[in-house]
C-alpha cells in the first residue's frame, strides 16, 4: 500500500505526472489516479489515493467489475465495467473517479508505484503487503470527487496542522 507523510509533500504534483504518463502516455490531472489537495489556506499539500480500505466501498459495484489484484490494489475489469459510476460514489474520499465512463483508482503500477518514484521529497512510500489496515467510514452522500478529497484531507491534517500552529507559537 502506498504510505503518506503529508508533513514533506511540497504540493509539486510530480506524482500526478508520472502516475498519468505512465498509465495513458498523456500528462493532465484528470488521467492520475493520485491527485493532489491543494489546501493554500493552512499550507498543506495532500495526495489522495485508495487507501486500500478493509471495507473495500467501492466493491459494490453491481457489474462485479471490481476485484482486489496481487497486491491489494483495486482492479476493474474493462469487460464487466459499464460505467454507472457507483464505485465513485461509494468511494469515502474520493480516490476512485470516472474518467469518460471508466473508473481510474490507484492500481500501484503493478508493484512498483511511479508516483513514489517521482516524489523528490520522500512524502510517498510503498510497503508491499499492508493493505487491508485503513477502515473507512461511508463519505458524506451526494459530494463529488473533489469535495470528498478535500473533506477526507482536511480531516487527516488536523493534526499537523495544530502541531505547525503551536510550534509557531513558542
Amino acid at each position: 500500500m502506498l504510505v503518506l507523510d503529508p508533513s514533506k509533500c511540497s504540493g509539486c504534483r510530480r506524482c500526478e505526472t508520472q502516475c498519468s504518463f505512465y498509465h495513458t502516455g498523456k500528462v493532465g490531472r484528470s488521467l492520475a489516479r493520485i491527485k493532489v489537495v491543494k489546501m493554500e489556506e493552512s499550507g498543506i499539500d495532500f495526495p489522495v489515493f485508495c487507501l486500500l480500505c478493509k471495507e473495500r466501498h467501492c466493491m459494490d459495484c453491481p457489474q462485479s467489475a471490481i476485484t482486489v489484484g496481487l497486491f491489494g490494489e483495486i482492479v476493474v475489469d474493462p469487460d464487466l465495467c459499464i460505467g454507472c459510476g457507483a464505485c465513485e460514489e461509494l468511494c469515502p474520499i474520493g480516490a476512485i473517479e470516472l474518467h469518460g465512463e471508466f473508473p481510474y483508482v490507484c492500481d500501484l503500477c503493478h508493484g512498483a508505484p511511479r508516483c513514489v518514484e517521482a516524489c523528490t521529497m520522500g512524502a510517498l512510500a510503498f510497503t508491499p503487503g499492508k493493505a487491508d489496515t485503513v477502515s473507512l467510514h461511508g463519505g458524506e452522500k451526494g459530494l463529488v470527487c473533489e469535495e470528498k478529497r478535500v473533506q477526507y484531507a482536511l480531516l487527516s491534517c488536523q493534526a499537523l496542522r495544530a502541531e505547525w500552529v503551536s510550534g509557531r507559537n513558542q
